[in-house]
This record gives C-alpha cells, structure tokens and sequence, in this order.
C-alpha cells in the first residue's frame, strides 16, 4: 500500500545516527544520503523511509507511530539498545504483549524528534 514515508528531522546527523542503529538491526540500511534528506530501505536509491531536514519540524500527535516489522526477538532487542545508545527515550522495554496477540513481540521507543516507533516480532520466540 504504501510506497515510503517521510519524517520531518530538526538534526539530520543525529536522526541518521540514531535509525542507522535501530533500522540496522532490523537489517536495513542508508539507500540514499544527501545534504538534507537521508533514505531508509534495502535497495539503493528506493527508500522506505526518509528524513528530510525541517528546521521547525514536529511529531504527530498521540495516537500515531510507526511500527518496523523485526525478523526476530533478537532484533527487537538489538533496536531498542541502538535506539537508546543514540539518544531515544525508552516508551516501552522488549518484551511480550499479550494484549496484542499472544506472540507479539515488541518494543517501543521515541526517537530524539519525538517521533513515536517501534519494533514488532509475530511469531515463536527465538
């Protein structure tokens, strides 16, 4: 359904930072990499997610965050200690959530724009 999504950052090196860790250890990666932009996926130049430099930029509202498919426990995990290590604020330790399903796997974290996401593994634990 969707093609990619675009985040307004106020820091672009420390948003780059700070989803080089927690994309990568869900296994993607820097597609695209320019003065005010920097792109997200696992092809070059076909970003999934994009940061673009916005001076004034905000977060959404409650209500909204972005939730990154993880390929394993592990990588819930590895997300959260990235996304902690490089300035997030904890929203929400790994761990089970039995009242999204009894194999939902998950972390949350706000990003250091206030962006709201999180790491999701459906499956058996690892």
């Amino acid at each position: 359904m969707l093609h990619h999504l675009s985040l307004g950052v106020r820091d672009l090196p420390r948003a780059g930072r700070f989803y080089d860790g927690t994309l990568g250890a869900l296994g993607y990666r820097r597609v695209f990499d320019g003065p005010e932009s920097i792109g997200y996926g696992l092809v070059d130049d076909q970003d999934q997610l994009l940061l673009n430099l916005t001076p004034d930029a905000a977060p959404p509202g409650d209500g909204f965050h972005l939730a990154f498919a993880a390929p394993s426990q592990q990588a819930v995990q590895a997300f959260h200690a990235a996304g902690m290590a490089a300035g997030g604020t904890d929203n929400g330790g790994p761990g089970l959530r039995p009242d999204y399903g009894d194999t939902y796997y998950a972390a949350f974290l706000i990003d250091p724009d206030g962006h709201r996401i999180e790491a999701v593994h459906r499956g058996h634990s690892d």
